[in-house]
């Protein structure tokens, strides 16, 4: 296993904490207990951006730039009183 791949997996795994961390938060019943998960998610997504960061210096991660024809018809689709 070379330093990329466990940088991508490192990268996963934070997204994947994320994810569980905002589900949390969303899902708290106590004021406490929805802090304690955005405070985590907090935390975790700053590790998240040094992941990406640092992959994206080494050129390990290119996201690629959206198309714009594609983000109108995204755009359009959710404007509201469109298709539905």
């Amino acid at each position: 296993m070379d330093d990329r791949m466990i940088m991508e997996n490192l990268l996963n795994t934070a997204k994947g904490v994320c994810d569980l961390y905002m589900h949390g938060a969303v899902e708290a019943v106590t004021p406490g207990v929805r802090q304690a998960f955005t405070t985590a998610l907090n935390f975790e997504l700053g590790i998240q951006d040094e992941l990406f960061r640092e992959m994206q210096r080494k050129g390990w991660y290119a996201p690629e730039e959206a198309n714009a024809q594609r983000t109108q018809q995204i755009k359009q689709k959710y404007q509201p009183g469109c298709c539905g």
